[in-house]
């Protein structure tokens, strides 16, 4: 194969050359400014986006760190208030028990006074019976 060197070729490479001085302030410096710009814009954004997370982090941080105080401190008046219901239990049903006593007892008195009142009135009424008794079985009146 033979290349030959001629008028064609050099006419080729003065058009190259003038394309490329042409096109470079026209085509080429924008475009590579576009690619510059879009560069820093993207690395700007990823740095804008390391930053926002870093700041969400801490919020998550913080927000765990709050909640667990808040866990604490409703742990803590739930026993408080477990403590404080069972000391009421207790004196309400010592107060009970006491009612319940103080009523036993006084139904117990009672039956031992209606118990006494009974038997009394037994003890009369067994007297006039023997009486009664004793009257019809002798055929006349007994006198005590």
């Amino acid at each position: 194969m033979n290349i030959d060197f001629d008028l064609t070729f050099l006419g080729q490479m003065v058009v190259f050359s003038v394309l490329i001085v042409l096109l470079k302030p026209l085509l080429y410096d924008p475009i590579l400014r576009l690619f510059e710009e879009r560069e820093k814009r993207t690395d700007g954004a990823k740095a804008d986006a390391r930053s926002m997370q870093e700041k969400a982090g801490e919020l998550l941080r913080k927000y765990e760190h709050e909640l667990e105080k808040v866990h604490r401190v409703a742990a803590e008046e739930r026993d408080r208030v477990r403590g404080e219901t069972a000391r009421l239990e207790a004196e309400q049903m010592n107060e009970a028990r006491a009612l319940a006593a103080k009523i036993i007892d006084e139904g117990r008195e009672r039956i031992e006074e209606e118990i006494h009142s009974i038997k009394f009135e037994l003890g009369r009424d067994s007297e006039r019976l023997a009486r009664d008794i004793a009257g019809r079985v002798l055929g006349r009146e007994v006198t005590s």
